[in-house]
């Protein structure tokens, strides 16, 4: 196997912490994003859709999407378990790994699409959009600190896949002025146990 990934974008680094988790090795190649080599080819054959990170596998299959990556790799090496063990385990970390990626992580992340230089040119920014999506995720971390204050991870009593897509959401809000405060107190507790772990560095 192979990941194409770049350091930077929150996604890959989603699949970094998975695989470091998993205490799974893959070689990784770095795609230039600034550069657009995800735009052109033989990046572009790959995955059309120009996003990154891509796996590719032994038998030449070419797996796109962060999630589905993750899929893969839990299928693989199923401990330690971070898409849960049984039907409801499993049922619940989807769904507080869903809500961390649509209410928290995506909001955040396009703020940085329509409001940053970077995608200047690049794509159609919508700016008001961007504003828009900040006040969402700033409501949904209000939401978020609520629910943490009588649990210690996303999903419940163990550290999941949910945890860190909320971790690479709410990190990644710092290019966009998006930080945790004083009012976040039970996120505060939550964040400052999982960026200890020897994963979150990766």
């Amino acid at each position: 196997m192979k990941l194409y990934e770049s350091a930077t974008a929150p996604n890959c680094r989603r699949v970094r912490i998975f695989l470091a988790e998993k205490g799974v090795d893959v070689p990784i190649e770095a795609i230039d994003l600034a550069g657009q080599e995800n735009r052109r080819p033989p990046f572009s054959d790959k995955n059309p859709m120009a996003t990154v990170p891509v796996l590719e596998l032994d038998d030449g299959t070419w797996l796109a999407e962060s999630m589905a990556i993750c899929r893969y790799i839990e299928e693989l090496h199923p401990d330690p378990p971070l898409m849960g063990r049984d039907p409801r385990e499993k049922a619940l970390v989807t769904m507080w790994e869903r809500r961390m990626e649509h209410e928290v992580a995506l909001p955040i992340m396009q703020v940085f699409r329509n409001s940053h230089k970077f995608f200047e040119g690049r794509i159609e920014q919508v700016p008001e959009y961007g504003e828009a999506s900040r006040r969402h995720a700033l409501k949904r971390l209000e939401w978020l600190d609520q629910e943490l204050a009588d649990r210690p991870f996303i999903a419940g009593d163990e550290y999941t896949v949910a945890d860190i897509t909320a971790l690479i959401g709410i990190d990644f809000g710092k290019v966009s002025g998006i930080r945790l405060g004083d009012e976040h107190a039970n996120i505060k507790r939550w964040h400052e146990t999982v960026s200890a772990r020897p994963s979150a560095s990766a």
